[in-house]
């Protein structure tokens, strides 16, 4: 299976600048907003009112920033198998996911790619591209490639 694989190169040092992890690609319904919204406490009627997000100036009903912010980390912890292994991550929120009454939703695709390895910390660029635009800017996470066994 190619996770065991990417699993073994984390492990035996085959992580380099320009490693690609493997791509995700999530969508998000306006089912998923309510169970969001439900486990987070985020009731704000942008994510769940066409009246209201448009009465605010936006598009439609957008996806919670955490929640893209959520997913968009998924790259890098199903890649190096341990959430506790990030060390740090940073986003900046540059475009709504708008999400359609429909049963498609929206779709956002995150990719990811190692800028930098500095021992056995890794740091890694995330990009999350939804019809075609970038909606975070500036992602990035370090992440503890060897899960704290050398320290």
């Amino acid at each position: 299976m190619s996770e065991v694989s990417d699993l073994d190169g984390i492990h035996q040092g085959g992580v380099s600048v320009g490693t690609g992890l493997p791509p995700l690609t999530v969508r998000f319904t306006r089912a998923d907003l309510v169970r969001y919204a439900g486990a987070s406490t985020d009731f704000n009627p942008i994510h769940y009112s066409e009246r209201f997000a448009a009465r605010v100036g936006l598009p439609g009903v957008v996806a919670h920033g955490m929640l893209t912010m959520a997913c968009a980390l998924r790259v890098v912890t199903d890649w190096v198998g341990d959430p506790s292994r990030v060390r740090s991550y940073f986003v900046r929120f540059t475009k709504p996911v708008v999400v359609p009454d429909d049963d498609r939703g929206a779709e956002v695709v995150f990719s990811a790619t190692v800028t930098a390895v500095e021992g056995s910390v890794a740091t890694i660029a995330i990009e999350a591209i939804c019809d075609g635009q970038k909606v975070l800017g500036a992602a990035r996470c370090e992440v503890d490639l060897d899960g704290g066994a050398s320290s």
